[in-house]
């Protein structure tokens, strides 16, 4: 019997500004986002893991791999460099266009899949970015967040994607291992839900991330 999978997409921007203690912070963050996952029986046995980081390029740096075979990849930052985030969307839409299995008569397709993008700064790419909005809108993601950090993002552009915005002020191992610890719940509730579809309801952030009304 196929497992019905819960595809879950990271797409982490990696520009210049990500250098240093944030990048390092993001690292942490995923060890322990992966380590908390592990421990839920519903996820390890749906959950698949895709990593797209993206600045002057994009990079699929885990494909999409079942949890309990994922290897974190440590994630770098070049010194400096755009944030493509546009291109870094529509790679995710071609890869779920690819990779998502449908229902037929010989198998249940996959839940519907959720995107987590988390960036510093604004797309550098402002007319892919603003294509890529109605390819995502379109993918029929069963959820996507978008995690405004630091000062120099611009969370209004991040609106016009997905109304599930959230803000981080300081990108520090705190700042990022809180809205990691709050991706892992938001995970573990969609692979518990009896539903036939990924739930858009959120559980509430902690304080350390605040929602972008």
């Amino acid at each position: 019997m196929t497992v019905r999978r819960l595809p879950v997409y990271l797409a982490l921007d990696t520009s210049g500004s990500m250098r240093g203690e944030p990048i390092q912070a993001v690292n942490v963050g995923l060890q322990a986002f992966l380590a908390s996952l592990r421990q839920n029986p519903f996820a390890l046995e749906s959950v698949h893991l895709c990593i797209v980081t993206f600045d002057g390029k994009v990079n699929q740096v885990l494909p999409l791999t079942p949890l309990d075979a994922v290897n974190l990849p440590e994630i770098t930052c070049p010194e400096s460099g755009p944030t493509f985030l546009g291109e870094a969307l529509h790679t995710i839409c071609d890869m779920v266009a690819r990779d998502i299995r449908v229902t037929s008569a010989e198998q249940k397709g996959d839940w519907r899949p959720l995107l987590f993008i988390m960036t510093d700064g604004k797309p550098s790419d402002t007319e892919a970015y603003n294509q890529a909005i109605a390819r995502v809108q379109q993918a029929r993601f069963g959820t996507v967040v978008a995690c405004a950090a630091g000062p120099k993002s611009v969370p209004d552009q991040l609106k016009q994607l997905t109304e599930h915005v959230v803000s981080l002020d300081l990108m520090d191992s705190t700042g990022f291992s809180k809205f990691f610890q709050w991706v892992t719940v938001a995970v573990t509730a969609s692979t518990t839900s009896a539903g036939t579809q990924a739930s858009t309801e959120l559980p509430p952030p902690p304080p350390e991330v605040q929602i972008v009304l």
